[in-house]
């Protein structure tokens, strides 16, 4: 036998012919949903159903926002996702990236269309977005005169700024003719030198909000050079003229929001400057009053009668040094000669000789202080306080240390 394959070869090898066809990659399939599964790991399991077959689908947890609305058995949808197998089972099933309901797929097609080609000639780039003014004076609108989003937009921009000029353009926003209208109000307007224009409407279905996503309304918007804010549908709608806008506002409200400033908070905002600055001026007056104290007292300093009255004032302290230097050093020299001259009278011989002691000398004059220093027979002079005695040795007595 030859040629033989295992199932797993198989399968992959049907797997890689569906991953090669292209048109399998990226194709929109309509049909009836059925058993619909929405599992507890996130991903949703069903199947697609018309007169003559079935398709298994699967859309995973991660491309759960492709899904707008909560899918259930009977409904008519058509579904964006590539076919392929899942080898495991060996069968092929649909995994869907998106999910519409039916009637909008070849709009939203369109949709996708025109968006790709605009975003390449780079009308959405961000270099061509002009800034919104922080302060708006006049605000122009562009959008049905009757409705929800007329009567938002005027009611919350009054709000915020009682003093803000509303200028309307009536145009048609829905139905054939509404981007033919939707262009001449951005023309209109942009001529009257605005600061801030907002394009949009209310909520509504695809079809609803379609002339938001031709193309002659997209060029106004890129050409207009007033800024434009646009304001179409609920805050999960998205446009064409949302990507060409200067700003996108998720709601017609949210765009009256972000075009008007709140006059309070301006308000408050100018007081908060107004304090600082007073505050900024008081210190820095402050400053200034220190720094010309410091000055005239440095002027007062330099000048030559201050500096002759320093001099004279060192001088006299100087000569008050001086004298009181002199004065310290007599008495210090007095003190020391008295302590001196007690020193010297308590060494005096005269003083000795007071207190009962004499003096005794031989006859060489030299004094004698031992018993060995005169032999028997010499002549001794003692001298006493008032006079002096001549002595003869007769003997001589040694004492005896102890």
């Amino acid at each position: 036998m030859k040629n033989v394959y295992t199932v797993a070869q198989v399968n992959a090898y049907i797997k890689n012919m569906f991953t090669q066809d292209f048109m399998l990659s990226r194709i929109y399939v309509k049909g009836e949903v059925s058993n619909c599964k929405y599992h507890s790991s996130g991903h949703i399991y069903f199947s697609l159903k018309d007169e003559s077959g079935t398709l298994s689908c699967v859309m995973f947890a991660g491309q759960r926002k492709g899904l707008s609305f909560p899918m259930r058995d009977g409904q008519r949808v058509i579904v964006l996702g590539s076919v392929s197998v899942y080898e495991r089972a060996g069968s092929y099933q649909l995994y869907a990236r998106e999910i519409l309901q039916d009637g909008t797929g070849r709009l939203y097609e369109a949709y996708e269309k025109l968006k790709a080609e605009l975003e390449e000639m780079g009308m959405f780039a961000q270099e061509y977005k002009q800034p919104i003014p922080f302060y708006v004076r006049k605000l122009g609108v562009v959008t049905a005169p009757t409705g929800a989003a007329v009567q938002d937009i005027r009611n919350i921009a009054l709000r915020r700024n009682p003093y803000i000029q509303l200028i309307l353009y009536p145009a048609q926003v829905q139905g054939e003719g509404a981007a033919d209208s939707i262009v001449r109000g951005i023309e209109a307007l942009d001529a009257l030198n605005l600061d801030v224009l907002i394009v949009g409407r209310g909520g509504g279905s695809i079809e609803d909000l379609w002339a938001f996503n031709e193309e002659k309304v997209a060029r106004a918007i890129f050409e207009c050079r007033t800024p434009v804010i646009s304001a179409v549908g609920h805050e999960t709608d998205t446009t064409i003229a949302d990507f060409v806008a200067d700003l996108r506002a998720p709601t017609p409200s949210a765009a009256a929001e972000l075009a008007v400033a709140d006059i309070r908070e301006i308000t408050e905002r100018m007081d908060t400057y107004r304090k600082r600055l007073s505050q900024a001026f008081e210190w820095r007056i402050e400053q200034y009053r220190r720094r010309l104290a410091e000055l005239q007292k440095r002027l007062a300093q330099s000048s030559p009668r201050q500096q002759l009255f320093e001099r004279r004032m060192r001088q006299a302290d100087l000569q008050n040094r001086f004298s009181q230097a002199m004065k310290d050093k007599l008495a210090d020299r007095k003190n020391r000669l008295a302590l001196l001259a007690e020193r010297l009278h308590g060494l005096s011989p005269l003083l000795k000789l007071q207190q009962g002691y004499s003096y005794t000398e031989g006859q060489d004059g030299r004094a004698v202080t031992r018993i060995d220093q005169a032999a028997e027979g010499e002549k001794l002079k003692i001298h006493v306080t008032d006079g002096m005695y001549t002595a003869v040795v007769e003997s001589r007595t040694r004492l005896k240390r102890g």
